[in-house]
């Protein structure tokens, strides 16, 4: 990419031409970016490379508007945002699809005090949630959750088998999980979680 606005917006110009190898510097210089941070958001490579081309896609499909974009990052992440956002609704509509997100993006309870609204929602059920857990079950997936301990710490700091912990955790984030998909339904809760993780 250049290193001037002026000479990105040359390059902008360019593709909007159908300077192919403009697009090919644009591409360049903007791929790396792009992927990270869908891939912080799918967790995913397959996916987040798959997406990234999309962005490009739909980039070089509008080139002609491009020499009238002011601010290229800003729209480039937009689209990138948006098209996770997508992959995350379509991807809610199949269970099992759904159920490996779950498993990839779950996110330890925390305070969310300076967040928007609909994060302290979010924050208040899943509280509620390990609240009606039973108290062992509760003292263990906190010890995990939100005190980062390995199941072998927890095993030796209660007493109990590596399995039991393990065991104890799932169950505990099955009835979290069903919890939380009464109040906001699966596709609610899945596209609720991807901004939750954008937003940390």
């Amino acid at each position: 990419m250049g290193d001037s606005l002026e000479e990105n917006y040359l390059l902008q110009t360019q593709v909007s031409q159908g300077d192919q190898q403009a697009f090919r510097t644009l591409f360049d210089g903007y791929h790396p970016r792009l992927f990270q941070y869908i891939f912080n958001l799918v967790k995913s490579k397959e996916v987040a490379e798959e997406l990234v081309m999309d962005v490009f896609l739909k980039l070089w499909l509008s080139r002609e508007m491009m020499g009238a974009i002011e601010n290229l990052d800003g729209f480039l992440f937009k689209i990138a945002y948006n098209k996770s956002i997508d992959f995350f609704r379509a991807a809610a509509r199949d269970k099992t699809i759904a159920d490996i997100i779950w498993d990839r993006i779950e996110i330890p309870a925390q305070s969310y005090a300076d967040a928007p609204l609909l994060m302290q929602e979010y924050e208040k059920k899943l509280r509620e949630a390990i609240n009606l857990l039973p108290g062992k079950r509760k003292r263990i997936y906190e010890m995990s959750r939100e005190e980062g301990l390995s199941h072998g710490q927890i095993a030796e700091a209660l007493g109990i088998s590596k399995n039991t912990v393990a065991n104890t955790i799932v169950e505990a984030k099955q009835f979290i999980r069903s919890y939380l998909e009464k109040h906001y339904g699966l596709a609610g809760l899945v596209v609720l979680l991807a901004c939750l993780l954008k937003e940390k």
